[in-house]
C-alpha cells in the first residue's frame, strides 16, 4: 500500500512539471490556433524518447504475466517509483534551467484547463484506490497513468478540446461586453493597423504622436488577436478614450476581416506586405489579400494610409471606394513624402512635403533606420487629417519613444546592444543589418535566424547570412541546426569562418561579446529572439 502511494506521488510530481511545460507551449501557440500547438508537438517528438518507456514496458509485463506474484509486484513497484523519481528530477532540472522569455501566464482560461486536466488524472486514481487489493487492476491503472504521463502534451490538448464549449461561452460573453462598450461611444475614432511587419512599431509611434492632442489608446503589447482586442476594450478603454488604435494580426485569410467586424475601424494603416507567416497563409497572394481586408472594411467616409513604395500595395485593386492617402520615400508621387533622410547612431532626421504644399518641414526622431520613417509618415498623415498642426507634429515626432525590442539602442555592460528581438522577417532583418552598418566600432550580429517563412525559409536565411557578411565583424549563431542556412550564406561571401561563433543558448553570447568590448567599442545587433517553442538544446 505504501509503495503504491509513493508511486502515485511520483506520478503527480512528474505531471506537475510536464503539464506546466505543455500548458506553456499551448499558451504560446495561441491555444492551437491553426494547429500551431499540434505542429509544435510533432516537431518536438524527441520528448517521447524517455525513461517513461521503460516504466510502460515494466507495467505492461506485470499486467500480462506477473500481476499475481506479490514479491515481483513489490520489486517492480519499487523500480517504477525509482524511475519516476529520476524522471521527476530531470523535469525539475529542465524547468529550473529554462529561462523562458515569456512566462506561462496563469489566466482564468489556464485555471479552467488545470481543473479539467486534474479531473482526467483523478478518474484513474479513484479507480485505483477502489481496487487497491486487486494487483492486476492496480497494474492496469498504473499503465494508464504512465501512458497519460508519457503523452502528457496530448492530455493537455484533450483538456483543451473538452473545454472548448466553455471557452466559446466565455468568449461570447466578453465579446458582447466589448461590442456594447464600443456602441456606447459613438464619437470614438477607431484606427486599424496591420501588415506583415512593423505593426507594433507603427501603433506605438501613432499613439505617441496623436497623444499630443487626443487621448489615444493603443492595444497593449502584442494583443492583436480577437481575444486581445476584446481584452483591450473591456479592461483598458474608458469614457475618456478618444481614439482606439487596434493592431490587427493574422495567420490566415479572413482573420483581419473578422477583427474589423468586431471593432469597426473607420481609418486604417497598412505597413508593409511581406512574407511573414507564409507557412500559414499559403501564398504571397493570400497574404496580400489578407492584409487588404482592413482597407476594404473601411467606410467611404474614412481613409486608409498605404505605402507608395510597396509594390504589393501599389498594384492591388481595391474593392471599395475609401479615400487613400499615399506615403512614400522613393515614390515622389504621393500625398506625404519624405526626403533628405539622414540616419546615425543618434537617430534619424528627414524632410516632409505634403501634396499641394511646396514647403518642406524638417522632422527629427530618436528612432533608428529608414523603415521607421514610413511609420512616422503614416502617423503624420493621420495626425494632419485629425487636425494636428505641423509644428505640433514636429514636436510629437521628436518625442516619440523607441519601441522596446525593435531596433532599440541601449548600453549593456561594456557594449551597445541594438535590440531587434521581435519576430524577424526578411525585409526587417535586412533593414536591421543596414542600421548596424551605420554604427561605429566593431559590429556583431547575434541571431537564431527567421522562422515561419514556409518552404523558402532556408533561402531567406541564407540570404540573411550573405547580408550579415557584408557588414559584420562577427556572426554569433544561436542553435547549430537551425542556423545552417545562415552559415552557408556567410561562407558564400567568404566570411571568416573563425569569426562565425555558434552557441545553443543566447546567454552564452553575452560574455563573448563582453570580451570583444574590452579593447574596442562594440555594437551588437540581436536580431530575432525565437519564442520558447523553438528552443534548441
Amino acid at each position: 500500500m505504501i509503495a503504491i502511494i509513493i508511486v502515485l506521488c511520483s506520478f503527480i510530481i512528474i505531471n506537475y512539471y510536464k503539464t506546466k511545460r505543455s500548458l506553456h507551449m499551448l499558451q504560446q501557440n495561441l491555444y492551437n490556433e491553426n494547429n500551431r500547438y499540434l505542429k509544435w508537438v510533432m516537431k518536438n517528438n524527441k520528448q517521447f524518447i524517455d525513461l517513461d518507456l521503460m516504466i510502460i514496458i515494466i507495467e505492461l509485463l506485470m499486467f500480462v504475466f506477473a500481476y499475481n506474484s506479490t514479491f515481483i509486484s513489490n520489486v517492480s513497484t519499487i523500480i517504477v517509483a525509482i524511475i519516476n523519481v529520476l524522471i521527476a528530477s530531470k523535469w525539475r532540472k529542465n524547468i529550473i534551467n529554462d529561462q523562458n522569455k515569456k512566462k506561462l501566464v496563469i489566466t482564468a482560461r489556464i485555471k479552467r484547463l488545470i481543473c479539467t486536466i486534474l479531473l482526467l488524472f483523478i478518474i484513474p486514481i479513484i479507480f485505483l484506490v477502489l481496487n487497491v487489493y486487486d494487483l492486476r487492476i492496480v497494474w492496469l491503472l498504473f499503465l494508464v497513468l504512465s501512458l497519460m504521463t508519457y503523452l502528457n502534451c496530448f492530455v493537455v490538448f484533450i483538456a483543451k478540446v473538452i473545454n472548448t464549449p466553455i471557452e466559446k461561452c466565455v468568449y461570447l460573453h466578453f465579446k458582447t461586453m466589448a461590442q456594447n462598450k464600443l456602441k456606447s461611444m459613438p464619437t470614438l475614432k477607431v484606427i486599424g493597423i496591420t501588415g506583415s511587419y512593423g505593426k507594433t512599431s507603427s501603433k506605438r509611434i501613432l499613439a505617441d504622436i496623436l497623444n499630443i492632442k487626443y487621448n489615444a489608446l493603443p492595444t497593449p503589447r502584442n494583443l492583436n488577436t480577437y481575444n486581445g482586442l476584446i481584452m483591450t476594450v473591456n479592461n483598458h478603454m474608458d469614457k475618456f478614450t478618444e481614439i482606439f488604435i487596434a493592431e490587427m494580426g493574422a495567420y490566415v485569410k479572413g482573420e483581419i476581416a473578422g477583427l474589423c467586424r468586431l471593432v469597426k475601424p473607420k481609418y486604417g494603416i497598412l505597413t508593409t506586405i511581406g512574407t511573414a507567416h507564409m507557412e500559414s497563409f499559403g501564398s504571397q497572394e493570400n497574404i496580400q489579400k489578407g492584409k487588404f481586408e482592413l482597407i476594404e472594411s473601411l467606410p467611404s467616409d474614412g481613409f486608409g494610409v498605404l505605402n507608395g513604395d510597396d509594390p504589393l500595395q501599389v498594384s492591388y485593386k481595391l474593392k471599395n471606394k475609401v479615400r487613400i492617402i499615399w506615403i512614400g520615400v522613393d515614390n515622389k508621387d504621393v500625398d506625404v513624402h519624405a526626403s533628405n533622410i539622414k540616419c546615425s547612431n543618434k537617430g534619424t532626421s528627414f524632410d516632409v512635403t505634403f501634396k499641394g504644399d511646396k514647403k518642406k518641414y524638417r522632422f527629427e526622431t530618436k528612432l533608428l533606420g529608414q523603415h521607421n520613417v514610413y511609420n512616422i509618415l503614416a502617423a503624420i498623415a493621420c495626425g494632419k487629417e485629425f487636425g494636428i498642426d505641423i509644428d505640433d507634429l514636429i514636436q510629437a515626432v521628436a518625442g516619440v519613444r523607441p519601441v522596446e525590442h525593435r531596433l532599440e539602442l541601449k548600453k549593456l555592460g561594456d557594449f551597445y546592444m541594438i535590440d531587434d528581438a521581435y519576430n524577424s522577417n526578411p525585409v526587417g532583418a535586412k533593414r536591421a543589418v543596414e542600421v548596424l552598418n551605420m554604427m561605429p566600432g566593431l559590429k556583431v550580429v547575434v541571431t537564431p535566424g527567421m522562422i515561419e517563412l514556409g518552404e523558402k525559409e532556408d533561402e531567406y536565411n541564407k540570404a540573411f547570412g550573405e547580408q550579415i557578411a557584408e557588414v559584420a565583424d562577427y556572426a554569433i549563431l544561436i542553435g547549430e541546426k537551425k542556423t545552417l542556412p545562415i552559415k552557408e550564406g556567410l561562407l558564400n561571401k567568404k566570411f571568416d569562418k573563425d569569426k562565425i561563433i555558434v552557441f545553443n543558448d543566447v546567454r552564452e553570447a553575452y560574455p563573448f561579446i563582453g570580451e570583444l568590448a574590452l579593447n574596442k567599442e562594440v555594437y551588437a545587433l540581436f536580431e530575432n529572439d525565437l519564442p520558447d517553442t523553438y528552443n534548441e538544446k
